[in-house]
């Protein structure tokens, strides 16, 4: 099992020759084993889309839809326990979505596939990419 980072879910889901090949290699996996994505991703992906710094090609409700139909991604929610491990990070990270992501990949137990070495550093969590 593997937690998507944002960038991971849309490469994946859009434009897959973004992922590298060990990242390809985990997704291949994942689409016969199933994954996850932290709900927060979808919030993430919505503000880049009307900020224009992404093209979903579809409406964002349409994007979510295709994940949860084709099941292969479960959407994990934001809940209590997430937000608690967020405010108790001993990280200096500020960006919001990472912080809740990396939490989610350490309440859930599993590692997260994202390119983004300020998570790589980040001692509580198995990052692959």
């Amino acid at each position: 099992m593997i937690l998507l980072d944002t960038h991971a879910l849309f490469w994946w889901a859009v434009e897959p020759e973004k992922l590298s090949p060990q990242a390809a290699s985990v997704c291949e996996q994942m689409e016969r084993e199933g994954g996850f994505a932290s709900a927060i991703s979808i919030w993430e992906l919505g503000v880049k889309a009307r900020s224009g710094k992404l093209l979903l090609g579809t409406s964002l409700e349409n994007f979510v839809r295709r994940l949860e139909v084709g099941g292969v991604v479960q959407l994990l929610p934001v809940d209590t326990s997430i937000w608690l491990r967020t405010a108790m990070l001993e990280w200096d990270h500020r960006d919001p979505a990472d912080r809740v992501i990396v939490a989610t990949a350490m309440e859930h137990g599993i590692p997260l596939l994202s390119k983004d070495t300020a998570l790589h550093s980040f001692e509580g969590v198995t990052c692959v990419w």
